[in-house]
């Protein structure tokens, strides 16, 4: 009444099939408890990370973009007050440089105007002093030439009266 049964792995028996499969049941659900449960947490928790990362790298690369059109925006509005300096510079360097020729032309002139007028103050002092000089030297000779004259004529005498008195006149 013993049977002998021999044992083949290829031909498994109907209880060792359900033993089998209690026990990888058992084992599933050990497994899923406390190895697939914390797998499937880390793996969605890295999914997580891997999702923020990408969303921050995005947010990143927008900041990024906003960035650069505001530095371009602020490096045209830096070249913009740039030129506008410049220009001022310049305009205010030609300013000057006209100032200074109107003002280097006006005391030309005054400069020139004030030697005309002491030419011609001296010219005047100088024509005066030669007819002055000129009239002592006539006066000289024509006193030496009237005493030689005047020796004793009367008539002479009488007219070098009537010259004196015009000369007093004039």
């Amino acid at each position: 009444m013993f049977s002998l049964v021999t044992f083949t792995p290829f031909q498994p028996t109907p209880g060792l099939a359900i033993w089998s499969l209690v026990i990888f049941l058992i084992f599933w659900y050990i497994v899923s408890k406390f190895a697939f449960k914390p797998i499937a947490e880390a793996l969605e928790k890295r999914e997580e990370d891997i999702q923020n990362a990408m969303d921050a790298a995005k947010k990143t690369k927008e900041e990024m973009a906003n960035m650069k059109a505001e530095n371009e925006k602020l490096l045209a509005e830096a070249r913009e007050e740039r030129s506008k300096i410049i220009q001022e510079a310049k305009d205010i360097k030609n300013q000057m440089i006209s100032e200074a020729k109107d003002k280097a032309k006006e005391e030309a002139n005054k400069i020139v105007a004030n030697a005309v007028t002491e030419i011609e103050s001296l010219k005047r002092t100088a024509f005066t002093e030669v007819k002055n000089e000129i009239g002592t030297m006539a006066l000289s000779i024509a006193e030496k030439v009237i005493k030689k004259e005047l020796q004793g004529d009367a008539n002479q005498e009488a007219f070098v009266n009537t010259l004196v008195k015009d000369i007093h006149l004039n």
